[in-house]
């Protein structure tokens, strides 16, 4: 890794890697599904239908929710970018990583509405690799900028769930 990947005070990453990361899982569940289709293991019915579109708008709107807190507090949404505020209000008062997450329940809602079970492997797959490529960057991140604040606000919010 060049030092210019090297997550530091001015930025966890030079790569952008969670919208290319959710942009892979939506074209890999696509294509998967395409090419190796697999039957929809679910009930169709309309309890289970309304479970599985009511997490994605559940993630739609902590995505919202959690855009918009950043975005009251002056810092930015752009995962590889320097943050200027340890932001612990809103969603974050709950989770560190409520985007991600939200991320994930899209993907699970879209599984539903698509009756595509690959969007529930692409979705596991995309929380790993979010987790490894982003997550633990801009933790390491987070802590260089705001020191001990970070670490106690890490002891009072969890990483997922």
């Amino acid at each position: 890794m060049s030092d210019n990947a090297q997550p530091s005070a001015d930025r966890p990453s030079s790569i952008p890697w969670p919208p290319i990361l959710l942009i892979g899982a939506l074209l890999g569940g696509y294509l998967m599904e395409k090419f190796v289709p697999l039957g929809w293991p679910g009930l169709d019915d309309w309890p289970a239908r309304a479970v599985g579109l009511s997490i994605g708008a559940v993630g739609m709107a902590l995505t919202i929710w959690a855009a918009h807190t950043l975005h009251k507090h002056g810092t930015t949404v752009l995962p590889h970018k320097q943050t200027s505020a340890l932001v612990t209000d809103g969603p974050f008062a709950y989770f560190r990583n409520p985007i991600y997450l939200g991320e994930v329940m899209i993907l699970f809602g879209l599984a539903e509405l698509t009756k595509n079970i690959w969007f529930v492997v692409v979705a596991l797959v995309f929380a790993v690799l979010i987790t490894w490529l982003a997550i633990l960057p801009e933790e390491r991140h987070l802590l260089a900028r705001f020191g001990p604040a970070y670490r106690e606000y890490m002891a009072k919010a969890r990483r997922w769930i």
